[in-house]
């Protein structure tokens, strides 16, 4: 299961963006939200991701659960000894079935909230997760196993766990909004891109551990990317500054594919005649790498880190810029795209070249300088 799980981390962002759901954004709810982002620990997500970790496949799987730290323990003590009641079982047999359970379970969990120790529908997500690639589920699981998880938490006393936990998640939240500068990424991305955004949210849990992963909601004429994060991390080793771009590139690469998608597509003829020898443009000894199968995944790929450089380019100093650029060269280089140095050089110049212009309009002349 370990090797799934891995595998599906380089696949979601790609299979989300095109996922199937069920939403419905009213008026009010738009006129809330218009221009805004959120930053949340679901109450019913993170019984769900509690579920998770108590499961067989939830213990025996760190990439799955993020199981360092005092909060993980919390859960470990307080919630282990129900590790044998019949729905954590069922939640274990369906994670064993297919790892895309642990996206229709936890994606699903944003479609109710307490009332007491009942869950009642939400109003705005009915069916958030519905489609992953070809995985299709025709019905709710929180709906299905409903009863038994209102069970499992009222026996649990998981909502007095959750209550007690409010100042740790406060403080998750506050991380956020003071360093993750998502209000200034969102900013220079519509400044640059000609796709715009009418709202954001940022669904949080401390047991995330490797599955970062955005998708979009539309309804009404209204668009909402969402993005599963875990904590930001504060690494002791790492200057101030270091820890922010980190940051910031965790989050700056799940948002620019919102971006990025659009004048990828538009150009994909191209893209396809200049990135087709994937020998030159992925290392197939990398694991991971064949969830890009075409020229078109593989430049989005490029691109969407691609486009993080240009962001710390114009926007620190040129010490930082340089330190960004190089961590980004060699993450790609370990996840199997060993061309970046090149991408980013001929990115770089271009954008030089075309200052104010919008990044969607530089692509025909930056896609110029692959051909051979």
């Amino acid at each position: 299961m370990k090797k799934s799980f891995l595998l599906i981390l380089f696949t979601l962002t790609s299979i989300l963006s095109q996922a199937q759901y069920k939403v419905d954004f009213t008026e009010k709810f738009k006129k809330e939200n218009q221009g805004k982002y959120k930053i949340e620990i679901n109450e019913v997500k993170e019984l769900v991701h509690i579920m998770i970790a108590i499961t067989k496949s939830g213990i025996e799987n760190d990439d799955m659960v993020e199981q360092k730290g005092k909060y993980y323990q919390d859960v470990i003590t307080h919630f282990k000894p129900y590790e044998n009641e019949q729905i954590i079982k069922i939640v274990d047999s369906l994670l064993v079935a297919s790892i895309y359970n642990y996206i229709f379970l936890t994606g699903n969990g944003i479609s109710y909230d307490f009332k007491g120790n009942k869950l009642v529908k939400n109003k705005i997500f009915d069916f958030p997760a519905t489609t992953i690639s070809k995985n299709t589920i025709k019905e709710n699981p929180i709906t299905t196993y409903k009863t038994a998880i209102e069970d499992f938490a009222k026996k649990s006393k998981f909502r007095e766990f959750y209550n007690n936990h409010k100042p740790y998640y406060a403080e998750i939240i506050s991380s956020y909004e003071k360093n993750a500068n998502l209000g200034k990424q969102w900013k220079w991305l519509e400044k640059n891109f000609k796709t715009t955004q009418n709202s954001y949210a940022i669904f949080c849990s401390p047991l995330i551990k490797s599955l970062n992963y955005t998708g979009d909601f539309k309804n009404n004429n209204f668009k909402l990317i969402y993005m599963v994060l875990p904590p930001l991390d504060k690494m002791e080793k790492l200057s101030e500054r270091e820890n922010e771009l980190f940051n910031t590139r965790v989050m700056f690469t799940e948002i620019d594919h919102n971006y990025v998608k659009e004048p990828t597509l538009a150009n994909q003829e191209t893209i396809n005649q200049y990135f087709k020898d994937r020998k030159e443009w992925t290392n197939e000894d990398i694991e991971g790498v064949s969830a890009y199968p075409n020229p078109v995944k593989v430049f989005d790929e490029y691109m969407t880190f691609g486009v993080f450089v240009l962001y710390c380019k114009e926007n620190y100093d040129n010490k930082d810029f340089l330190s960004a650029q190089e961590s980004v060269i060699s993450l790609m280089k370990e996840r199997g795209f060993p061309k970046m140095q090149e991408f980013t050089d001929k990115l770089l110049k271009v954008r030089s070249e075309n200052p104010g212009t919008k990044i969607d309009d530089i692509y025909p002349e930056f896609l110029k300088q692959f051909q051979k």
